[in-house]
C-alpha cells in the first residue's frame, strides 16, 4: 500500500512538525509507501527524511519548473520527475492507494479538492481524509458543511471527505478491512 501525502512546502508551526513526523513513523511501521510532492524544503522535506531514516519507501514526483522553488529531494527511493502539475497529480493518484491532507497551504488545497473532485466523480474510489491535529481545517470544514446546506453537494458525497485529529485515527482506517 502506498499513501499520496499532500502537505506545505514551508516548514509550518511545530504541531504540524510533530504531525508530520508521527505520520511518517506510523506509516514505516506498517509497511505504507509514501508518495509526495517531492521536495527536501518544509514539511514535504521533514516527511520524506523521516520516513527514509526508518527504513521507508519515498516517491517524490515534482515538476521540474518548480525545481528551484521546492528543491527535490534527490534522496528518495524513486524521484518522478514530469513537466506539469497536471502530470504530478496525475501520477500520483496512479501511485497511490489512499489520499491524506495535512496542513498546508493554496497547493495542498488543491491537490486536495482535486482527489476529492475525482472521487466525486468516480475517477477513483479511494480514500481522501484531511489529517487535522490542531483545528487547521476548521474553516474548510465548516465552509463544506455549508456547501452542503445551500444544495451544491449531497451529505453522502460530502462524507467521502474523511477527517481525522490524529495520526492514529489516520493508520486505524488503514488497518481496517475494506
Amino acid at each position: 500500500m502506498r499513501v499520496a501525502v499532500f502537505l506545505g512546502s514551508s516548514p509550518g508551526p511545530p504541531a504540524h512538525r510533530d504531525c508530520v513526523t508521527a505520520l511518517a513513523d506510523g506509516l514505516v511501521a506498517r509497511n505504507i509507501g509514501i508518495v509526495y510532492g517531492g521536495a527536501q524544503v518544509g514539511l514535504m522535506g521533514l516527511l520524506a527524511e523521516r520516513a527514509l531514516a526508518a527504513g521507508g519507501e519515498v516517491i517524490g514526483v515534482i515538476p521540474r519548473d518548480l525545481f528551484a522553488r521546492e528543491v527535490p529531494h534527490r534522496g528518495v527511493t524513486r524521484l518522478v520527475e514530469v513537466d506539469s502539475m497536471h502530470e504530478r497529480k496525475a501520477q500520483m493518484a496512479e501511485l497511490a492507494d489512499a489520499f491524506v491532507a495535512l496542513p498546508g497551504g493554496v497547493g495542498t488545497l488543491e491537490e486536495l479538492f482535486e482527489v476529492f473532485t475525482w472521487r466525486l466523480l468516480g475517477i477513483h474510489d479511494k480514500p481522501v481524509t484531511l489529517l487535522d491535529p490542531d483545528g487547521f481545517y476548521d474553516p474548510l470544514v465548516d465552509q463544506l458543511d455549508r456547501v452542503v446546506a445551500q444544495g451544491y453537494l449531497s451529505a453522502d458525497k460530502r462524507a467521502a471527505l474523511g477527517r481525522v485529529r490524529t495520526v492514529d485515527e489516520l493508520l486505524a482506517s488503514y488497518d481496517a478491512p475494506s
